[in-house]
Parts: structure tokens; sequence; C-alpha cells
């Protein structure tokens, strides 16, 4: 059986991570990807390594279940071969610098004279509108623009972005859900729309509790390594091999943590009875849950926190 998408013909001009991540997510639902590669280099993710059978991890893991096609679109050829394809398309991808599109021809305006019932998505840095639209962006930079850098990482370490594309791949997801309200717009209707989405806008997004925090208090936020600001004991952890992670968010979970760790007077304590208290004394809480942890391996602690309902994870490696 196919996918909901099936039958959705998708022109795909993007290359790198965002625009891939994007056309994969439609893939998976079933549409059929047309996806267009310059010539001699084709997606710059082909020559990401490490490789596998010569083709880099990067474009293997972003472009399962697409049909390729090398197409020169600065040559008059190329982009009438793009021009007949969109004639009979639902939806036409493209992830360029602002303006790059349109100085080729294929910006949302030429393509809608071709197929009015088209649905037109671009992702973009830094969005369609504003000072900082026209400017050149990669995931890293948009999380420094954003302010994640800033608060990635524990305080006194090194500056240090979050180590996989969140915003190139945050804001292919929400270049999905435009485009698939765009298709159900277009069931409704038979009119095509011009969906937009950037790196920078899934950043701000993404960072918005921060941002709040920032309103509410006045405090610049700080890095809390594998911690939490709202919540304790939330983070990793030490038992007596290496390190898990454990996620208590609420009164209830921390009854059950400390009858797994035999500390049932915590909850009597006014230093752990609520959460509040905890936020406050969580480096103390954290030194009483490490001295415990120490007894047992972190894969016997995992094992016993999870037959008591208490979120957990030993911090793992890819390696087995």
């Amino acid at each position: 059986m196919g996918g909901p998408l099936t039958g959705v013909k998708v022109i795909d001009v993007t290359t790198n991570i965002s625009g891939p991540t994007l056309t994969m997510i439609l893939a998976d639902l079933g549409a059929e990807i047309i996806k267009i590669e310059r010539p001699d280099v084709g997606d710059d993710a082909r020559g990401m390594g490490p490789f596998m059978d010569g083709e880099g991890v990067y474009f293997l893991h972003i472009n399962r279940n697409k049909q390729s096609v090398v197409i020169d679109l600065k040559k008059n050829e190329g982009k009438q071969i793009i021009y007949d394809l969109v004639q009979t398309a639902d939806v036409f991808v493209e992830n360029f610098r602002l303006g790059k599109a349109d100085k080729l021809g294929l910006g949302y305006e030429s393509l809608k004279k071709l197929n009015p019932a088209l649905i037109y998505c671009s992702l973009t840095a830094y969005g369609q509108n504003g000072p900082l639209s026209k400017r050149p962006g990669y995931d890293a930079i948009a999380q420094a623009d954003s302010g994640i850098i800033g608060i990635n990482g524990a305080e006194g370490a090194e500056i240090a972005r979050v180590p996989v594309s969140i915003l190139d791949q945050g804001s292919a997801m929400w270049g999905a859900v435009g485009i698939l309200s765009a298709l159900l717009h277009k069931q409704n209707t038979g009119e095509g729309q011009h969906v937009t989405t950037s790196l920078y806008e899934t950043g701000v997004f993404w960072s918005g509790y921060h941002m709040l925090s920032y309103l509410a208090t006045g405090s610049e936020p700080k890095k809390n390594g594998a911690g939490h600001t709202a919540f304790a004991p939330y983070g990793a952890f030490h038992a007596s091999d290496t390190y898990i992670m454990i996620g208590i968010s609420n009164n209830s979970l921390f009854s059950r943590l400390c009858e797994v760790l035999g500390k049932k007077d915590w909850l009597v304590d006014p230093r752990f009875h609520d959460n509040r208290n905890r936020v406050v004394n969580q480096s103390a809480l954290k030194e009483e849950i490490e001295n415990i942890l120490q007894l047992k391996t972190a894969d016997e602690w995992v094992q016993a926190l999870a037959v008591s309902g208490v979120p957990s994870s030993k911090v793992k490696k890819y390696q087995r």
C-alpha cells in the first residue's frame, strides 16, 4: 500500500541538508520526488564524508526514495525541462539563497504562471523579508544568530554548536507541515500557495522558552550542560561505571525516584519536597543522588528505575 502522498509529484532542486530532508519526509509519505542535480558535482552532500560505497553519508541519510536527474539550470534547455515538469507537478521545493531562484527564472511568480495550482516551497537561511533576508547561512550560523549556541553546553566550557543539524532538519519539518497544509488547501480550493520557512525562524522558535525566561526575569539564561533550568533532578548522574540521564518533572516522579534510591526522607526534606526548592538546591541533590548511584552500574539503575516508571537512560555512544 502506498503512503498518503501517493500520486503527489514533487520537483526538488534543493541541496545540502535542509531541502533534501524536507523532500525525504514527503518521499517517506509516498510522494514521487524528482531530484534535480547539477552536472559533474551533483548535490553538495554527495561530497560530505565519511563515505559509504562512494557516497557521503549525509547524502545517503536524507535522499532515499528519490529519482535523481542531472539538469543544468543555468542553460535554457535545462530551464525548459523544469518548466515542462512543473506543468504536471504538485509541489516545487527550493532552498536557494534568497533571490537566486528568481534570477534563474524559477521563482514562484514565474512557475505559478505555468501551473496556478502549484505549491511552491522556499527554504532559506533568514526568511523572505527583513534586514537579514539576503544573508547566506548554514545550520551553525543560524544556531549562533538565534542564541542556541550561546546557551549550549556547560558553563566554562568551550563554545559548541548542537552537534546535529537541528535547524536544517527542523526547518525541513516546518516546510513539510506547510506543504501538507497547502495540499489540503489545494484539495479544497484548487489553488496553489507559496510556503516559506527558514533556519533562523526555526532557531528562534526552538529557543523561545529561554527568550521568555529572559523577559520574565531580566537574567541571561545560563548554560546547563545536561541539566535543566526548570526541573530537578534532571540531567546526567554518574553511576559506578558511567552516566545515566534521569528526568524528574513533578513530585510524583520524585517520589518514585526516592523509593528506588531508598531515600523517602527526601520527600519531607525542606530542600527537596517540591520542584521549586529542588531547583534551588539541585547541586546538593545531585551530589546526594550520585553518592547512592555509585553502588550499582548504570544498567542496573536504569532497569530499577524503569520498573518504577522513572524516566531514565544510560548515556550511550554509537559503538556497542
